[in-house]
């Protein structure tokens, strides 16, 4: 991955991350708050893939006709399976928070944390 490349992807996930904390932080309001929290997860996902690519390796699958590379020239496949099981439990608990502030809002008639409260 080029220089440039690297600064772009670091960028995208300090804007996320800085975005997603603000919203956390400094939001009233439950929704902001729920999804500052996506976004700051999504932002730690960016991070940790970014910082396990490997620039023109290939996917660690042996083939009988393939030719034989050194170690170094494989991507490692679990960071990726880690992500996505994160992704996939992200995705489950927003669904969950968010029929929570259904019934939070249906039975308080508001999502702002000072009329809750």
């Amino acid at each position: 991955m080029s220089v440039p490349l690297h600064f772009a992807v670091y960028g995208a996930f300090l804007f996320l991350f800085l975005l997603g904390l603000g919203a956390m932080g400094v939001s009233r309001n439950l929704m902001r708050k729920l999804f500052g929290l996506y976004l700051f997860q999504t932002s730690i996902i960016l991070f940790y893939l970014s910082l396990n690519f490997k620039w023109q390796a290939t996917l660690p699958i042996l083939l009988e006709s393939s030719a034989r590379l050194s170690t170094d020239q494989y991507m490692n496949p679990l960071p990726q399976a880690l992500m996505l099981t994160a992704i996939v439990v992200g995705v489950s608990t927003l669904g969950v928070a968010l029929a929570l502030l259904r019934k939070i809002h249906k039975n308080f008639g508001s999502l702002e944390e000072d009329e809750i409260l």
